[in-house]
């Protein structure tokens, strides 16, 4: 799974502001077949038993697409229902508390706010960083977007994956490539579209292009 993450362009995420927890099977689905290429579970707010019993349905379906499942915050459920890996936030459990519960061959990723949290993740033994919030974005209202004079820095100074994520959508991603973004996170921009499969398709498209 790791090779797959690091091969990856599009990063979903079964996000449950947005979908309905008696629907997570069938929009993971959906995702996967789609074509998304990582899918994160982001469950806010929900019990620990809940988040692991959607994880639970979930993953199966990624396991069997070869799709990573993230989960989260919750590195014990990732263990617990098999998962591949799991994303914490700059306020969540640190990657060495999450690496002491997961091991080394579970993916970790973390978010970076700014250049200088992104050098600074790219310190610790993580997999990955999401880059951003680049635009304004509902999922993240608190954070202020950090806009795209970075991206080209970032992607030239770390060699881990980047997602670029915040306000991404197929309207802006050629935006976002043209200053050298080639992996993005896209939350309502999927979720919220007619045709997964036709939304996810059309933004590799303009990764691939990039």
């Amino acid at each position: 799974m790791m090779k797959a993450l690091a091969q990856g362009h599009v990063y979903g995420i079964l996000d449950l502001g947005y979908v309905d927890p008696e629907a997570v099977g069938a929009t993971a689905a959906a995702l996967v077949d789609g074509g998304v290429d990582v899918l994160q579970l982001r469950a806010k707010g929900f019990p620990r038993e809940k988040i692991a019993a959607m994880a639970g349905e979930v993953v199966g379906l990624t396991r069997a697409s070869e799709v990573p499942l993230i989960i989260n915050d919750h590195p014990e459920v990732a263990v617990e229902v098999g998962a591949d890996g799991v994303h914490v936030g700059q306020d969540d459990q640190s990657v060495a508390e999450v690496r002491a519960v997961v091991g080394d061959d579970f993916i970790v990723g973390k978010s970076t706010h700014s250049l200088d949290q992104a050098r600074e993740a790219a310190k610790e033994p993580v997999d990955y960083i999401g880059f951003g919030p680049l635009f304004a974005t509902p999922t993240k209202p608190d954070y202020r977007p950090i806009g795209l004079d970075d991206i080209a820095t970032v992607h030239r100074e770390l060699s881990l994956p980047i997602f670029c994520i915040g306000g991404i959508k197929k309207e802006n991603l050629a935006k976002i490539t043209a200053r050298g973004a080639r992996r993005v996170v896209i939350v309502s921009g999927i979720l919220q579209s007619a045709d997964f499969s036709t939304y996810i398709s059309e933004c590799q498209s303009i990764l691939a292009e990039g």
